[in-house]
């Protein structure tokens, strides 16, 4: 099931000046390694000029470079995180069962918890290094993300202003 991330609560009217177009990102439903729900964006394409003739479909390549720039980026930042949520959870479950493994048959539920303690205990120590590396290239793209999303919309604010239908500098 798919939930919308942009929501009216109920009872809420529409602006009489809506400045912003209404998004419809939808969140699917959680990975089962990774445990992440994606986000499945619908940036709806924009209206092709009708006094323009050209062999080539104009809705693909309508707007300006960055926003085509910004949503990939934003596609890569979330493939980014999506890849090291299942290689770390894929290598956590697999030390686990290891663990578990290592026990001997006859071991009771008390062993299993002080085995998977060492192990939980290991564990983190063991990746906190490849975490930190992570948060740091992680932090880095999404202020990156942020700030050319703001260029972006900041350029479709000036050019809504000035009533322009070229979105760029």
């Amino acid at each position: 099931m798919l939930a919308r991330i942009c929501t009216r609560p109920p009872g809420v009217g529409i602006r009489a000046f809506h400045s912003s177009v209404a998004c419809r990102h939808l969140v699917g439903p959680p990975d089962p390694i990774s445990n992440l729900r994606p986000v499945i964006y619908d940036d709806g394409p924009s209206l092709p000029r009708s006094d323009v003739r050209h062999p080539y479909s104009l809705k693909e390549f309508t707007g300006d470079t960055r926003e085509y720039q910004w949503k990939i980026q934003r596609q890569e930042l979330d493939a980014f995180n999506h890849a090291f949520w299942i290689d770390s959870n894929t290598r956590f479950e697999a030390g686990k069962q290891a663990t578990l493994a290592s026990l001997p048959e006859t071991c009771t539920a008390e062993d299993k918890e002080v085995a998977l303690s060492g192990f939980y205990r290991s564990w983190v120590i063991q990746e906190s290094p490849r975490h930190d590396e992570y948060d740091v290239e992680w932090r880095k793209r999404n202020w990156s993300n942020i700030l050319l999303g703001i260029r972006v919309k900041y350029q479709q604010f000036r050019s809504r202003l000035s009533g322009s239908s070229s979105n760029t500098e």
